[in-house]
């Protein structure tokens, strides 16, 4: 099952290219640290600004260099249902364990329209599919209703819910099932989340500090709500100043201060203010990272 601290793994860049030796750096430290699984190539992986062929040297690097140890969510999103099906096709041929769809942008789908997407895409390959219902990005919310309706399809397994609405936790139990994954796309909700029914979160801040969002998931899903809720007193600075900017901007300098990677990203996303880098470095100090 997929569950845990999964960072939404962000693409390295150096002078402009894809920095793949960071980057398989990046996953084996993941690893080391305990992240419960990776995504890459979401909004955090910079795939708007991704060409076709970075997006599959990212997905295929990450799973070649993971070599099954731990799970792959491998982002396939697109508001093109054919782009989507060639990635969902692709994560299938090198091995992930499952694509992350967001729902379709800018073009608004109606809830038949969501329907229609995600069962061409259910179609496409035998791969397990986590839905991303993200409505401040996307527009689009998809409905308890019509999850209920997708979660039948057998590999319709799941949802990255990032609409900060708690209750929408204990709707999608209802509509969708008690086995159906739900996993927090918000980090700082993440803790009551899991509390009302979540089993794990794709995370941002997971890129900078995996260890304690690591240990601060396997708290919860074993009941001890007050130890994760001391892990999430650490994080909680940091969580709010890596989102005063774009997310992957703030936790990307994150990085960079811990030597980690180049705080590098692709316009029209611009690297921190100074003002916004010392909010970062006070999150980082508090979480007793620096």
């Amino acid at each position: 099952m997929l569950k845990g601290s999964i960072p939404a793994l962000v693409t390295p860049f150096r002078n402009g290219a894809l920095d793949l030796e960071t980057l398989k750096k990046l996953v084996e430290w993941h690893i080391e640290q305990g992240s419960h699984g990776l995504a890459p190539v979401g909004t955090t992986g910079e795939s708007p600004t991704l060409s076709h062929e970075e997006h599959e040297t990212v997905i295929e690097t990450v799973v070649q260099t993971v070599a099954g140890r731990i799970p792959v969510i491998a982002g396939a999103g697109s508001n093109n249902t054919a782009e989507a099906i060639r990635f969902v096709q692709f994560a299938k041929k090198v091995g992930a364990d499952a694509a992350l769809v967001v729902t379709p942008y800018y073009n608004k789908p109606t809830q038949r329209g969501l329907i229609a997407h995600y069962t061409a895409l259910h179609e496409c390959a035998d791969l397990p599919i986590v839905i991303y219902n993200i409505p401040p990005r996307s527009v689009i919310d998809m409905s308890p209703a019509t999850m209920g309706q997708l979660a039948k399809l057998p590999n319709i397994v799941g949802v990255k819910d990032a609409t900060g609405d708690l209750a929408r936790v204990c709707d999608q139990r209802m509509s969708c099932g008690p086995d159906f994954i739900q996993l927090s796309g918000e980090d700082a909700t993440a803790h009551g989340f899991n509390a009302q029914g979540g089993t794990g979160c794709i995370t941002v801040t997971g890129n900078v500090a995996p260890n304690l969002l690591s240990r601060m998931q396997e708290a919860c899903l074993a009941g001890d709500y007050a130890t994760a809720l001391e892990i999430q007193d650490k994080v909680m600075p940091l969580h709010k100043a890596v989102f005063t900017e774009p997310g992957l901007c703030g936790v990307k300098y994150a990085m960079s201060r811990l030597g980690l990677c180049s705080d590098e990203v692709r316009l029209p996303l611009t690297t921190l203010t100074d003002e916004t880098k010392a909010l970062v470095d006070a999150g980082l100090a508090h979480a007793g990272l620096l």
